[in-house]
């Protein structure tokens, strides 16, 4: 059993091409892919892989000519799935593997969350480690028996090929079945356990202390950050310790706070020319970032820098939310007012090249004068590239552009004033913008996503009242009319993602993070309409969501289909878990409208999170943050009067 999951657990690749719908279109060949509306699926239309999108079609195919489905998750802005793509999806040899093998099936995960989570979870199970294109090979009837992420074309550094892997699968399939099938059980019972829940005892305050302790040994004093390279931003984090250091008045979670804010903002993992975060840093210095942009980085990272903005009135971190606020404005909103998803980190199939320069290129962009101001202000980190093809390789140096330092400690060794300095670096920073913009550009995934637009109102309506900014509560109130008017229905239902032809149905995160984003637009603007809307989502959600056995949430609604079983998500990875955020909305809800039934669905909802929590309290720093509006002390204030008067306003402005 042990050599059999680890043979599975290096596969990983998607391709097909068999007797399936294929169209002919200006002289090429597309699959059924090309009636999708994500922009990830469309962009594997022309592959010579006959890909189905999740559905019955598939797996019906799967069960009548008795194959192997072919699963492969990734996503729009997703590197490694369009190195797969190129390398082995457009490859005749190993489309023809594919499609002979298997029934070949495509999904975006940010279009379907609820399979990539459950799928996510089976490759955790059988190889320990995750990530995109997720590969997994199931039974017709959904089971996996396989997992895997990238899988080159041909065996290389001890990964196996495509090229090699698919025939022993095959022989498997056809002369050892029974094998499998055994296996695909023991993984299914597995994944049912990793969802099982129960309340433990209510936690006292050590967990906070434990929380703290936690990241502090794996912080990077030099660098900021936590863990080893590559390194994410993982704001949640940041939030705790501000909120750590409010209560405690502990110095070093404050200065463990602002020097990984300080030093992300400083470094290659922020775009310094067209503002930004990349997804995450491949180096310990938040130098070489990998380049794809996502819209929950931005809202998130921006709640973070307006929290230590609001702590310590540092004028970078307001320069930092400002900056982010003008990007998603500009390259991330649609025309209704809402915000696209991501931004691709490849232009014609190589990483980074929109962003990177070279020595030769700075120059030419600034004239001599500039350009010797830019390269003290500019450290030049050169970017370590892996070609895919030996063809590819290149001696041309090119660079992700970092600051050397604050623009406060700049303007002093350069002799500037801060004003003086200030209109260098924006001339600077203008003309390498006007230049870039010149580039072809990576593409935009315009989904609109329900989660991430809610975490975005959040984020624009807390730094607007942090900030004193009209124009991010605008930003915010035009996002959340566009949504309650086209992703809410009248009873409190909400859709993840709507297209021309398809509506998603809306996930426990979608449901999540519009009531938190509602709530904090309330908490801003002072409109009861947006306090109604997120009571009348938080119902629905409480209605078709909660296990009344537990007190948790399920991932799924009660009316949607799952694959294999109803997931449920605790662990907050690259954002917080919808029973993180739900903790939240619960407290605030009973608090705002005294229905004491909220708060004890907080109080339930507390005690499964912090059984799952107690090991590792890191882990769940969004919950501690939940979990921090009920244990300590908070005060409820009320104003009553017209809006629009002077006291009422000078009100608001103290307490804010």
């Amino acid at each position: 059993m042990k050599q059999y999951v680890f043979l599975l657990a290096i596969i990983s690749t998607t391709l097909l091409m068999s007797d399936g719908e294929i169209l002919m279109m200006e002289n090429r060949h597309y699959n059924r892919l090309i009636h999708e509306t994500s922009p990830y699926l469309r962009q594997h239309a022309d592959n010579l892989v006959d890909w189905y999108p999740w559905s019955d079609e598939a797996f019906e195919k799967a069960k009548r000519e008795d194959k192997p489905v072919f699963l492969s998750i990734g996503y729009s802005s997703c590197h490694w799935c369009h190195v797969m793509e190129e390398e082995s999806f457009m490859d005749p040899e190993i489309a023809k593997l594919i499609n002979e093998t298997f029934v070949p099936v495509l999904v975006d995960r940010e279009e379907r969350p609820d399979i990539d989570q459950i799928y996510m979870k089976v490759s955790l199970i059988m190889t320990g480690t995750g990530g995109w294109p997720l590969t997994i090979f199931l039974t017709p009837d959904k089971k996996p028996f396989f997992a895997a992420t990238y899988i080159p074309k041909d065996t290389r550094f001890g990964r196996i090929g495509l090229r090699q892997l698919i025939p022993r699968v095959k022989y498997l399939w056809e002369n050892n079945r029974q094998t499998i099938y055994e296996a695909a059980e023991k993984i299914a019972n597995s994944l049912a356990r990793t969802i099982e829940a129960a309340p433990g005892s209510f936690p006292d305050k050590t967990i906070f202390d434990t929380a703290f302790n936690a990241l502090k040994d794996s912080y990077d004093p030099v660098y900021g950050g936590f863990g080893i390279e590559p390194k994410f931003p993982t704001p949640q984090n940041i939030i705790f310790l501000l909120h750590y250091y409010y209560r405690t008045k502990n110095e070093e979670a404050l200065q463990m706070a602002t020097n990984t804010l300080e030093k992300m903002r400083l470094g290659g993992i922020y775009d310094q020319i067209g503002f930004g975060f990349h997804r995450y840093s491949t180096d310990r210095e938040w130098a070489i970032p990998h380049f794809e942009k996502m819209l929950y980085d931005q809202a998130l990272l921006m709640m973070a820098y307006a929290e230590a903005y609001k702590l310590t009135s540092n004028p970078l971190f307001k320069q930092t939310v400002t900056e982010i606020v003008d990007f998603i404005a500009t390259d991330f909103i649609t025309p209704q007012g809402t915000f696209y998803s991501a931004i691709d980190a490849d232009v014609d199939g190589k990483e980074g090249t929109f962003y990177v320069w070279t020595e030769e290129e700075i120059r030419k962009a600034l004239g001599d004068e500039l350009a010797s101001i830019a390269l003290k202000i500019f450290n030049l980190k050169e970017l370590q590239e892996a070609p895919v093809n030996e063809s590819e390789k290149s001696d041309t140096k090119r660079f992700v552009l970092t600051l050397t330092d604050t623009p406060n400690r700049l303007a002093d060794s350069l002799n500037m004033t801060q004003e003086e300095f200030k209109s260098v670096l924006e001339k600077i920073r203008t003309r390498l913008y006007e230049t870039r913009e010149t580039r072809p550009k990576p593409r935009i995934d315009t989904k609109v996503l329900t989660d991430w637009n809610g975490m975005t109102i959040a984020a624009l309506s807390i730094a607007g009242r942090y900030l004193s900014e009209k124009r991010f509560l605008d930003l915010a109130l035009k996002c959340a009319n566009s949504m309650l008017k086209e992703y809410v229905r009248s009873d409190g239902s909400v859709s993840h993602y709507i297209s021309s032809s398809k509506s998603v149905a809306g996930f426990l995160d979608d449901y999540a993070f519009l009531i938190y984003g509602l709530i904090e637009l309330y908490e801003s603007v002072y409109d009861p309409r947006y306090l109604a809307n997120a009571v009348k989502i938080a119902d629905y959600a409480i209605q078709h969501f909660l296990d009344n056995e537990s007190g948790d949430f399920f991932f799924t609604d009660t009316r949607v289909e799952s694959p294999l079983t109803r997931s449920k998500e605790f662990y907050e990875g690259a954002y917080p878990s919808g029973n993180s955020v739900m903790l939240n909305n619960l407290v605030k809800l009973g608090l705002m409208t005294g229905n004491s039934v909220y708060l004890e669905m907080a109080n339930d909802l507390v005690r499964v999170m912090a059984e799952k929590a107690k090991e590792t309290p890191q882990s769940f720093t969004s919950f501690l943050s939940g979990l921090d509006l009920i244990v300590n002390p908070a005060y409820e204030i009320v104003i009553a009067g017209d809006q629009n008067s002077s006291g009422f306003q000078e009100m608001l402005s103290i307490l804010r």
